[in-house]
């Protein structure tokens, strides 16, 4: 068990997971201000929580290159910031969506469900035409048979791909390091 507790008390791991915790809390509190405001808070609405994921990554950079790197940050210590944050961030907001729409609000699933087939009724035309219509079936076929329980998996898996820019951006801009090819040695 000492083995494991050490192993997290790396600060680069450390650092990472509580900013990645706090993000997530800060993503599941935006969910809630656009419940509370009456907008379906899955789906396209929810997407804008990607600006809370940006702004804290490049606050666990800045952090972490002022306070733990004295000044430096190298490209592979951001990145790994950057990703972990994310994933974190995006495990914990799916788990309280999940908990929060199996046993506190059930009918914010069953309205994502009704607007999502709804979105997919109104574009038929253009999507028989482009993909098939068997095609078609089988998508709406699978907007219908989604559980809840998908909502984790979604959550991660689209985070994860919409943060790849942003992550390597922010790291690129927060990198600095001690060596290089255009340092001035005396």
């Amino acid at each position: 068990m000492k083995s494991i507790l050490e192993y997290f008390n790396k600060p680069l791991l450390k650092v990472s997971m509580v900013f990645g915790l706090i993000t997530g809390l800060l993503a599941f509190a935006f969910f809630l201000g656009l419940y509370a405001i009456g907008i379906v808070p899955l789906g396209n609405n929810k997407v804008m929580d990607m600006g809370i994921h940006v702004i804290m990554i490049a606050g666990v950079c800045w952090y972490y290159r002022k306070k733990i790197g004295n000044g430096y940050l190298h490209l592979w210590e951001a990145l790994t910031l950057g990703y972990v944050v994310n994933t974190v961030a995006a495990f914990i907001n799916g788990w309280l969506i999940y908990l929060f729409i199996t046993y506190v609000d059930p009918s914010v699933f069953t309205n994502y469900l009704a607007e999502m087939g709804t979105l997919l009724e109104q574009g038929r035309e253009d999507l028989v035409k482009n993909i098939g219509n068997a095609e078609y079936l089988k998508m709406f076929a699978s907007i219908q048979a989604m559980e809840p329980s998908e909502i984790i998996t979604d959550e991660i898996s689209k985070k994860t791909v919409m943060a790849i820019i942003p992550i390597l951006i922010i790291s690129l801009i927060f990198r600095k390091q001690d060596y290089g090819v255009f340092h001035n040695k005396p």
